[in-house]
């Protein structure tokens, strides 16, 4: 069994032993494709939603998704040969801590990651591999995955990832710490009178200083349908339909 991401477009196979497909991955990828960034490594890619994002409307785009876990990285590849993607996107089956041993730095013009969102030991953990791993930081922290971008980003490129708002100034100072520096930042509210739930941002290897708050991105209106943004972004018609 398959979705489809949208008619026509990406379809990841249905698993339950990879984590489900989630907006973040969906939104990261809108919000870091800009079309300038050839060669891209995607850090813990699960099972490959954002790396099959990134390099699906592109054929220049050469992507590498590193997942520690066997099982995702199985569903990873399964879903780029679904998407007819082999030849642009190689997934490893290897642990991000370890990327001098096995990756070339500044080999990349743009890094993305959809990190663990909370500290380990905070919040409720699963039993499921997969989730947990995506959830928690039990098998690398903000800062392994921050510093493991700082290598193996080109000097002037990108790094991008999705975060919670409670872990702002953790991000930031992780990004710092390890020689990038924010340039964009977008929250991202469930609706316009929500406080926000996520957060996008973009970060420059050896940038200077000078952030930009773009406009917040909103899911759904006042009555619950989603925005014409949202939209544009899962390819959906004037009903919200798929």
């Amino acid at each position: 069994m398959t979705d489809a991401l949208w008619p026509g477009g990406p379809v990841f196979k249905k698993s339950e032993d990879a984590f489900r497909i989630g907006t973040d991955a969906v939104l990261l990828a809108a919000f870091a494709g800009d079309g300038q960034a050839r060669r891209v490594c995607d850090l813990g890619c699960g099972s490959g939603v954002l790396a099959i994002l990134l390099a699906y409307s592109r054929n220049d785009v050469r992507v590498d998704g590193i997942e520690l876990l066997p099982a995702s990285a199985a569903t990873a590849r399964e879903n780029v040969c679904l998407n007819g993607l082999g030849e642009q996107i190689d997934i490893m089956n290897r642990d991000l801590r370890e990327h001098r041993d096995f990756l070339t730095a500044g080999a990349y013009d743009l890094v993305v990651a959809n990190p663990p969102y909370y500290v380990t030991g905070s919040g409720q953990s699963s039993r499921d591999a997969a989730t947990a791993a995506a959830r928690a930081e039990h098998a690398c922290t903000l800062h392994d995955v921050c510093a493991a971008a700082a290598f193996l980003t080109r000097w002037g490129g990108h790094f991008a990832l999705v975060h919670k708002p409670e872990r702002l100034a953790d991000v930031i100072t992780t990004l710092r710490q390890t020689g990038f520096e924010p340039k964009r930042l977008r929250f991202v509210h469930y609706k316009a009178v929500a406080a926000p739930n996520l957060f996008l941002i973009d970060s420059r290897r050896g940038g200077k200083p000078s952030l930009v708050i773009e406009p917040p991105l909103i899911l759904t209106d006042e009555n619950g349908y989603d925005t014409d943004e949202i939209k544009k972004i899962y390819h959906r018609d004037a009903r919200g339909d798929l």
